[in-house]
């Protein structure tokens, strides 16, 4: 059964749960984790104006109303025609269809309305869900990018999914 997830542009006020979860000790494949609340907050902050710079486009994930994790889709800036998605979700929704819907959702956002010609997914060797995740959507495991993935402060190996228009 695939859950009813909606996507939505993030706001500040969802900075507690999504504090909550990125600091979640069993997530260890999301490098992503504000040192406080106050990080948090200036995070989503900046959302908008990096909405308008074309830089990024980042997104909570609900369902019937509450916030369950969140997404989105980052530009290269020297490639306009490349995006990275990224996502996370809350750990009592892990593995019920919640990643693969919302990458889903953020590909057609990307390959429709932001008009992207490659849309990438970088994922941990050691992260098979995120894997089972892109190749569900159909991406294509193009290979190992070596020190790819900033772990704060220290560099891992990715592998590199991509699908393109």
């Amino acid at each position: 059964m695939v859950l009813p997830i909606q996507l939505r542009f993030q706001r500040v006020s969802d900075a507690k749960g999504f504090y909550k979860m990125l600091n979640n000790p069993n997530f260890t494949f999301f490098s992503a984790k504000p040192k406080s609340l106050q990080d948090e907050i200036d995070f989503l902050t900046k959302n908008k104006a990096n909405r308008e710079k074309d830089f990024e486009y980042n997104y909570a994930i609900t369902l019937r109303g509450k916030l369950i994790g969140g997404c989105g889709i980052k530009i290269d800036q020297h490639r306009k025609h490349r995006g990275e998605i990224g996502y996370f979700v809350a750990e009592q929704y892990w593995g019920k269809g919640v990643a693969t819907t919302a990458v889903r959702m953020l590909e057609k956002i990307g390959f429709e309305k932001l008009k992207l010609g490659r849309i990438e997914i970088i994922v941990s060797p050691k992260n098979k869900a995120s894997q089972r995740v892109a190749v569900k959507c159909g991406y294509k495991k193009e290979g190992l990018m070596r020190k790819i993935i900033d772990d704060t402060g220290k560099l891992n190996d990715g592998i590199l999914y991509a699908k393109t228009v």
